[in-house]
């Protein structure tokens, strides 16, 4: 088992929770934030879990016992924070934009940086739409990509509405450093409807002349697939579209593009079904651990 912990008691640190529990090689030491009184700290207490307020301090003062540890506040804090992990070798997921170490999407990027220590999940558009990117690049040569990600405001807490700036810089990076995009663009867009949308993402990536649609269509739907093993309210809206052009763009004038609608709803372990753009985090997050996990041990659990 690899002993981790989470920091930051908020709704992505308490729906983390629940999927760290349930996984089978991950050991939840403690749930910590700063705030005694949060709901975060008192559902882990309810459920058995340690906790405590005295944030960093806690992983300081039990770090000879931790092996990972989940970063769920925000990118300031985690620059914060980041050093500190460092000087006590443990490995630190950070689930903000704060982009201080290599960018990961599972089933993307992940064997690459397996010895990392410290990896960054960029953001929830990231983790939407790098893996369609990824695929359509694997398939095509795309100048350049556009991702639209559009969730409930209710679902947008203190924490991601004070990290909208990093959001858009840190995923439109993905999109080429990791997606493989030649440009990358990002919007985030926050819906006050009533009742709260699902998220929904709109990727748009121009394509070189020469490329096989059968190709580009399969390479998206084997991603779907792919990704939905540990995100299961990940899904096509609708099949890919193909617009042909001319369409000018900072990646230069392409001829077509192609158009992938998704959407992804939550699995309602914490948070409520439609705020997909946190399940999508918390779920790559404990994939991530995992896989760190068992390369720090040799696949032994």
């Amino acid at each position: 088992m690899t002993a981790c912990v989470i920091m930051g008691s908020g709704n992505i640190g308490t729906d983390l929770m629940y999927k760290v529990l349930r996984s089978y090689t991950l050991d939840l030491r403690a749930l910590v934030g700063i705030d005694p009184d949060s709901e975060g700290l008192h559902r882990a207490a309810d459920m058995g879990v340690d906790t405590s307020a005295s944030g960093v301090k806690w992983v300081i003062d039990n770090a000879d016992s931790i092996n990972l540890v989940f970063e769920a506040t925000s990118a300031g804090i985690h620059r914060s924070h980041a050093p500190e992990y460092e000087r006590l070798g443990i490995t630190a997921i950070d689930l903000t934009p704060a982009r201080i170490g290599p960018s990961v999407v599972p089933g993307v990027n992940l064997k690459d940086h397996l010895e990392a220590p410290n990896v960054n999940l960029i953001t929830c558009g990231g983790q939407a739409t790098t893996p369609i990117v990824a695929a359509i690049c694997r398939a095509a040569s795309v100048p350049y990509a556009e991702i639209i990600s559009t969730v409930a405001s209710n679902s947008a807490g203190p924490g991601t509405r004070a990290n909208i700036d990093e959001f858009t810089e840190t995923t439109s990076a993905c999109l080429e450093e990791v997606g493989g995009a030649g440009i990358g663009k990002a919007i985030m867009i926050l819906n006050p409807a009533d009742p709260p949308i699902m998220m929904r993402n709109t990727v748009y990536c121009g394509l070189a002349d020469g490329y096989d649609p059968e190709r580009v269509v399969e390479s998206i739907v084997q991603t779907v697939d792919n990704v939905r093993t540990y995100v299961p309210g990940y899904q096509l809206k609708r099949a890919p579209v193909f617009e042909n052009g001319p369409f000018a763009t900072p990646g230069g004038v392409v001829q077509t593009r192609v158009v992938v609608l998704l959407e992804v709803s939550g699995a309602a372990d914490f948070l409520p079904a439609y705020a997909g753009n946190l399940d999508i985090m918390t779920a790559a997050a404990v994939r991530v651990g995992e896989a760190l996990g068992a390369a720090r041990t040799g696949g032994r659990t």
